[in-house]
């Protein structure tokens, strides 16, 4: 079984799991380039470098060689390569990530926090998604089988705080969002995982038989391959293919009803009660976790989500093919079409954990 992080990383706001309080961290003072970081928060597993831009990265690696790689300025994980097989150095890259012209900044797939502001009007728009520009506000290990980045963000009223974590056989991404401003803020939020399989015919998902689901576009963000309104625009199946159905029109809510959910063709979809029914004192939840299936590589990855009410999923049916020879998805935790509201002086929490037992 994989090592999970402590549940106590939900429970404060710093990357060390409740090893030290938040309060001794607010008078950090803020590091922006890559050889002060390596200076301060430098140790062994955990390297600051320059990227394209000249921006910092950090590259975290635990003792069996698993790794990732995180952009600081955006948030941007590029690279999650965990030890799946024992055969040579055994680490395969799991995500689908397009390097940005010139600028690591711009890179797009990956792992990538999505939080926008939302409006209580129900039928208002919202405001104009907004990103953060993060700064590092710790980092911590234990030994090198467990370390975590913190990162930290104030957005208007907002505080933010993004704590990833690596472990040898599992990585964790945390949001804690403070409201410390008078008015209850609305949001609609997302951790989107951009996961790449070998063959198109051999991307599922299993894990969601029973659970109802939308058809839905994905929120809007920087990290973004497919926008949403790419991600929801039918595709012409082709010839060859056999089991193929159309996807229902927007709003249309089903159940799903066969164990693997085959995502060869495109689809995009919001898994979850539908809102009117959360209210009620029984109804069908969202599955805590679900597992992506690769067949053309034999390697499964469970994704378990915590505060959020759904979760996202859309592939990328022919489309994907203008981004590369190997095939992906999008899927993640979401609060997407009921906002989580954060009450003045409270705050949220959610998490994504991916986890394998490959090995």
């Amino acid at each position: 079984m994989a090592y999970l992080p402590s549940l106590s990383l939900l429970k404060t706001a710093t990357p060390k799991a409740a090893f030290a309080s938040a309060s001794s961290l607010t008078t950090t003072t803020v590091i922006s380039s890559p050889e002060a970081l390596e200076q301060k928060f430098g140790r062994k597993g955990i390297r600051f470098s320059e990227s394209v831009d000249i921006n910092p990265t950090v590259e975290l690696t635990v003792r069996n060689g698993s790794s990732l790689k995180l952009h600081i300025p955006s948030g941007h994980i590029t690279s999650y390569k965990p030890k799946v097989y024992w055969k040579d150095e055994g680490c395969e890259e799991v995500l689908h990530t397009l390097a940005g012209s010139g600028s690591a900044s711009s890179s797009r797939g990956g792992i990538g926090l999505v939080i926008n502001e939302a409006s209580p009007e129900p039928n208002s728009k919202g405001s104009a998604p907004k990103t953060c520009e993060w700064t590092v506000k710790d980092v911590d290990s234990d030994s090198t089988d467990a370390l975590q980045v913190e990162l930290s963000c104030i957005r208007g009223t907002l505080d933010i705080t993004y704590v990833v974590s690596l472990y040898p056989l599992s990585m964790a991404t945390a949001v804690i969002v403070k409201n410390n401003g008078r008015k209850p803020v609305n949001l609609t939020s997302a951790i989107l995982s951009h996961f790449k399989f070998k063959k198109r015919s051999g991307a599922g998902i299993q894990g969601l038989k029973g659970c109802s689901y939308c058809t839905h576009p994905p929120l809007s963000s920087p990290f973004e391959i497919l926008s949403p309104s790419e991600a929801i625009k039918s595709e012409d199946p082709g010839f060859f293919s056999f089991g193929w159905e159309p996807e229902n029109k927007p709003g249309a809510w089903t159940v799903q009803d066969v164990p693997i959910t085959v995502l060869k063709h495109k689809l995009s979809r919001v898994y979850g009660a539908p809102p009117g029914e959360r209210s009620k004192v029984f109804h069908r939840s969202t599955p805590s976790k679900y597992e992506t299936v690769d067949q053309g590589r034999g390697l499964f990855f469970r994704v378990i989500r915590m505060g959020y009410d759904e979760i996202h999923l859309s592939s990328a049916g022919s489309y994907s093919d203008k981004y590369g020879k190997d095939y992906f998805i999008c899927t993640g935790p979401a609060s997407m079409l009921v906002p989580v509201t954060v009450k003045p002086g409270g705050e949220w929490r959610g998490a994504q954990i991916i986890e394998h037992d490959n090995l």
